[in-house]
């Protein structure tokens, strides 16, 4: 193998296993930002999505979460609406 397969092998074998490398972040107006929120979705079931639009600076956001077993919220899409 040449140096640069060996390196791109290496390279795809760390972010494949490491979903934290394309995990969105939360932004000021996500449910999320600053922790989870005190209130945890108890009926809704697991695997669930839950939307969220909001606004930032003059942009409009729409999300998607989706409940964990845990009960938490994870953050799986973000799309931007408009700009004003």
């Amino acid at each position: 193998m040449t140096m640069k397969k060996i390196f791109a092998a290496t390279l795809f074998a760390a972010l494949a296993g490491s979903s934290a490398a394309f995990a969105l972040e939360p932004i000021p107006g996500s449910i999320t930002y600053g922790g989870e929120p005190a209130s945890r979705l108890e009926k809704a079931p697991v695997g669930s999505p839950v939307f969220h639009r909001f606004s930032n600076n003059g942009t409009e956001y729409s999300e998607i979460y989706r409940i964990q077993p845990d009960r938490s919220l994870k953050l799986v899409s973000r799309s931007t609406l408009s700009d004003s």
